[in-house]
């Protein structure tokens, strides 16, 4: 059987206490640790952390939380989902990973994009206008720094990053080459790019059907093709979602937060409030995977299938949502969804 990668993802959102006022972002933070712990206790294949600056994510430091996770942990890879490469430097992401991976023995990984929030642009100095020079001069110099894997490193700067003249990089990378992903959210030109530089594809699906990225995973498998790759493509995607042991407990236990939380980014990005029509339109076709166990992997399989993909990533905790319901999600997740999912494609 085709091997499968079942991830999770989440991006520190504050929760709230008991009393529903919400947590401090440390204690968030040492809350995240102890989810992924319990990921790894249960065979999930990956952690991944999102990277945001803004009062409703805890998480701006990702592989600093990861670090931490890899030494409470054994197995468990340890990514971020996604490293804002736009407004970093490829030297210093290099640096980073490198030294995660020491500590991890070997697990880290890198998803790589130009991120959904635009918060860090400002906050390091660099301008928007240049959104999509930045990320495509970044991405060029980082895919050649950790393909050299230790060796010094030649690159002719540009607009947006330094030159390089036979420069060894610190801490060497230990293993093999680093695996990076690159995640596109719905641009032809950033899949083609993803293809040109040998780089798995992630499909961040924010809302919608699985089957509407379809074209762009076709896109990626044909780009690939014509650059005349080697290696085997590889495709995931992922999704919000929420895993309850009944479908209908699921959405009593979701549907506030979800509503609440892009009630607020409409306000800042002139959406439409949604509705409790569109929330449970979301639930029943879009790519959200909120449900029992059975409904949620029936939801993550046909996914898979209309990708033709080899990994998903559940991105749990939303808005406000207890931390103690993130750990009754990735709890079913790992203990029934996965298996329940690999069933379904093996059939």
């Amino acid at each position: 059987m085709e091997k499968y990668h079942f991830g999770i993802d989440t991006f520190g959102d504050v929760t709230a206490d008991s009393n529903g006022a919400p947590l401090h972002q440390a204690q968030v933070i040492r809350n995240v640790v102890e989810e992924a712990v319990l990921a790894d206790s249960l065979g999930i294949d990956s952690w991944n952390l999102g990277e945001h600056h803004r009062d409703d994510y805890a998480i701006s430091a990702p592989d600093v939380v990861l670090a931490a996770i890899s030494q409470r942990t054994e197995n468990i890879k340890l990514s971020t989902a996604v490293t804002v490469l736009s407004s970093d430097d490829p030297v210093r992401v290099a640096e980073r990973f490198a030294t995660l991976d020491a500590l991890s023995r070997g697990r880290a990984e890198i998803i790589v994009g130009r991120g959904s929030f635009t918060e860090s642009f400002p906050l390091y100095g660099y301008d928007l206008a240049d959104y999509e020079a930045l990320f495509n001069e970044k991405l060029a110099m980082l895919v050649e720094i950790l393909r050299s894997n230790g060796e010094a490193v030649s690159w002719k700067g540009g607009q947006h990053t330094q030159s390089l003249n036979k420069t060894s990089i610190y801490p060497p990378f230990e293993g093999d080459v680093m695996k990076m992903w690159v995640a596109v959210g719905g641009s032809p030109e950033s899949v083609v790019r993803a293809a040109h530089y040998r780089l798995p594809l992630m499909l961040a699906i924010i809302g919608g059907p699985t089957k509407r990225f379809a074209p762009f995973a076709e896109l990626y498998r044909k780009a690939w093709r014509q650059f005349e790759n080697a290696e085997t493509p590889e495709i995931g995607y992922h999704s919000y979602g929420y895993v309850a042991e009944s479908d209908e407990q699921a959405i009593d236990e979701f549907k506030g937060y979800y509503i609440e939380v892009n009630s607020r980014l409409g306000r800042e990005r002139g959406w439409r409030p949604p509705s409790d029509e569109a929330f449970a339109y979301e639930v029943k076709h879009g790519a959200m995977a909120v449900g029992s166990p059975e409904t949620v992997a029936r939801k993550i399989a046909q996914g898979i299938r209309d990708l033709g993909a080899n990994r998903y990533d559940l991105k749990i905790s939303y808005g406000r949502q207890a931390h103690e319901l993130n750990l009754k999600s990735i709890r079913l997740y790992g203990e029934k969804v996965i298996p329940l999912v690999r069933e379904m494609l093996a059939e």
